[in-house]
């Protein structure tokens, strides 16, 4: 993947001095792999504005353009894919928008579905320790945080398979939106949060660091969510567990039920009034309030 750095050139004409640009450059040198060797992240590329960094990132792999540990980074997107071909947009530099290559081929194929879930942890895992903010999950792919004693949405992965060999991580986390630029009253941001610090540079390095050692345990146990830690540390910080939800599921189809456990899979297991411990696997969970 060939740099093609669109932040230098706007770090003298910033055009809003609260959400400077970020430094590619200084990304690479502080995240890249030297000559090479060691480390994750092969480049990192900061474009200035596209549609969706994972569908770029997308194009370049399959066309044999990117390898393992590219990251694709966008200032502004402006068609953003959540789950279920989703889209959402937010002002220039006001968050983080980036993508990750990876190429598990050492893993198994069945385990390659808790890679979302690992993403999660590392993005929760990282932002806890730069930004100083609490952090939950809901399952599967979402980042919440406490704004007003509510728990709102700040993030979201999407991952999805580029060919037989690799898939791609995205990743989107609200920085510095402002309540009147949320997309929806249940959204939030980290600066709404509380967040010591909105500077994306250190951030984007938390977070990509935690995702490398994530990353890296879960390879060395061969995707065994048990052995790397993943399963249990995910359950920790997952807000789904322990309360009374309803999985909206394909087919038009709902499930409601206490959800009790993440299985061996990934899959949320829901205890229904019936008695029955059903997984799910794929779905929109809506926490419900207490009567």
């Amino acid at each position: 993947m060939t740099p093609r750095d669109a932040s230098d050139e706007n770090n003298s004409r910033w055009s809003d001095l609260d959400r400077p640009p970020l430094n590619g450059a200084a990304l690479r040198k502080g995240l890249v792999r030297d000559g090479g060797h060691g480390g994750l992240y092969c480049d990192i590329e900061v474009v200035q504005r596209t549609g969706s960094t994972n569908a770029d990132l997308m194009a370049l792999a399959l066309a044999g353009n990117a390898e393992e540990g590219a990251v694709l980074v966008a200032e502004e997107q402006t068609a953003g894919r959540g789950r279920l071909d989703r889209q959402w947009s937010a002002p220039a530099r006001s968050g983080l928008f980036f993508s990750v290559l990876l190429e598990p081929g050492d893993v198994p194929v069945a385990r390659w579905g808790w890679l979302p879930l690992l993403t999660g942890v590392a993005v929760a895992t990282g932002l806890s320790r730069s930004a100083g903010v609490d952090t939950a999950l809901k399952w599967p792919n979402d980042l919440l945080v406490t704004v007003g004693g509510e728990e709102r949405k700040a993030g979201g992965i999407l991952a999805e398979r580029a060919g037989d060999d690799a898939v791609i991580v995205g990743v989107g986390i609200n920085v510095t939106l402002r309540e009147d630029e949320l997309p929806v009253p249940q959204a939030a941001s980290l600066a709404l949060a509380g967040a010591v610090t909105t500077d994306r540079d250190p951030l984007l390095r938390a977070v990509l660091r935690s995702l490398e050692h994530w990353y890296d345990k879960w390879r060395a146990a061969g995707g065994d969510p048990l052995e790397s830690g993943l399963q249990e540390t995910y359950a920790a910080g997952c807000s789904t567990l322990g309360r009374v939800v309803r999985a909206e599921l394909p087919g038009d189809r709902s499930l409601t039920g206490e959800a009790v456990a993440i299985d061996g899979d990934g899959r949320l297991v829901l205890a229904t009034e019936d008695g029955v411990q059903e997984p799910v696997g794929a779905g929109d969970i809506v926490h419900l309030r207490p009567a």
